[in-house]
């Protein structure tokens, strides 16, 4: 509870930089299942951070029989509240959590898969990160389209696609695509049982929502990186480049030219 309160905290802080003020601005708690249906009722678009964080030695799918039975919960309460919200899922595993969601929400019968959106926002924030250190750029300045999945050897930084575009030799690619793959693991190492990442995952979960709210407020080329219901592979859930807009996800984009390190990667 306490983790989940640092991030909703940090959220806040982090957005109130992303725009200018709102006069009208209110802000709410609600504490407990209880009043789930008061926090969610008429709601438009919904974040759910909740769950555990990861801890040395444990992996994502560590966490999925924790965070699975909490990221249920909350959707049948959306599916119940607010079944036309967009939701934006942080809770890991994001690669399990995002078709649980898309199941409560089929047996509810209120899925629409636009709705529905994996936060990998983060690993897009460390891979233009990591790339603007070697290139001496603000990250602000680097776009690293990330695709694939959101845990380890399923992320995948398209760095032949980097804007602004450079050629990186096969040393430089694998070091940044490992340092990226494991960027999460290196955090939790670092804080020694403290927990996972929290002020950069605040950061790319505020960022990710008001590119939501700019896409629900009609605001064209809105485009971010998510794991979403896809057709761009073979696998039922993909995260790649999508547009987006009133509904959620309006155009998911096909992944463009990869290089043969990153073919092979993907497969």
């Amino acid at each position: 509870m306490h983790q989940c309160s640092e991030v909703h905290q940090r959220i806040a802080r982090i957005s109130a930089h992303l725009n200018p003020p709102i006069d009208k601005l209110h802000v709410r708690g609600f504490v407990g299942q209880q009043r789930l249906e008061e926090a969610l009722t008429g709601m438009d678009l919904v974040i759910i951070p909740a769950g555990v964080p990861r801890k040395p030695e444990m992996t994502r799918d560590d966490l999925f029989n924790i965070n699975a039975g909490i990221v249920k919960t909350l959707c049948f309460g959306i599916a119940n509240c607010c079944p036309k919200a967009i939701v934006n899922l942080i809770s890991n595993p994001v690669n399990s959590t995002v078709p649980i969601a898309a199941e409560v929400f089929q047996k509810s019968g209120t899925y629409d898969p636009r709705r529905l959106l994996g936060v990998t926002k983060l690993d897009v924030v460390r891979a233009n990160t990591f790339v603007g250190e070697v290139l001496g750029l603000d990250p602000r300045e680097v776009d690293v389209p990330v695709i694939g999945g959101h845990a380890g050897g399923t992320i995948l930084p398209i760095l032949s696609q980097v804007k602004p575009s450079i050629s990186f030799t096969q040393e430089e690619t694998e070091h940044l695509t490992s340092r990226i793959q494991n960027g999460g693991t290196e955090v939790v190492e670092a804080k020694a049982g403290a927990g996972s990442a929290t002020l950069s995952m605040a950061y790319a979960a505020a960022k990710f929502a008001d590119a939501c709210l700019r896409g629900m407020r009609g605001d064209a080329g809105v485009v971010e990186c998510a794991f979403v219901s896809s057709q761009v592979t073979e696998l039922p859930f993909f995260a790649s480049k999508v547009r987006l807009g009133r509904n959620g996800v309006e155009e998911i984009y096909s992944l463009g030219p990869l290089n043969e390190y990153e073919r092979q990667t993907k497969q």
